[in-house]
């Protein structure tokens, strides 16, 4: 592989964790591992390694985005590369809320019980929200 592969691993790892990456990389057959190492060297090793947003703000925009597009899958993995990336549940609630304004509720209602659902799995407490 590249050295754009390599970052791209390493820092989808560090977002999404070893276990789904992993999981991914192993799993793929000839047919869709051109797509694993699209995503693996563009997408984390070249996009997300640009400067002139953090890790923080590239999240904050790919939930918004994933949300838009209703994508369930993926955003439940971002919300938890999100936690992962130091956004607070209130973070991307406030996220969530500029999807339903600019996106739709049917969108945003979707969006929030993913994330609660992940924030649940994450052990974090919904009625006691700080930062």
């Amino acid at each position: 592989m590249s050295e754009k592969f390599d970052a791209g691993l390493k820092l989808r790892k560090e977002v999404l964790g070893d276990a789904y990456v992993d999981r991914s990389i192993n799993n793929a057959n000839e047919f869709n591992k051109p797509l694993q190492q699209l995503v693996t060297e563009y997408c984390w090793g070249d996009v997300w390694q640009r400067e002139g947003l953090d890790k923080k703000e590239r999240s904050m925009i790919n939930l918004a985005m994933i949300s838009a597009l209703n994508r369930p899958h993926e955003l439940a993995l971002h919300v938890r590369g999100a936690l992962n990336n130091g956004l607070t549940p209130i973070q991307i609630r406030e996220v969530l809320m500029q999807v339903a304004i600019y996106c739709g509720v049917p969108a945003a209602i979707d969006s929030f019980r993913i994330a609660m659902q992940i924030m649940e799995e994450e052990g974090i407490d919904l009625n006691n929200l700080k930062g």
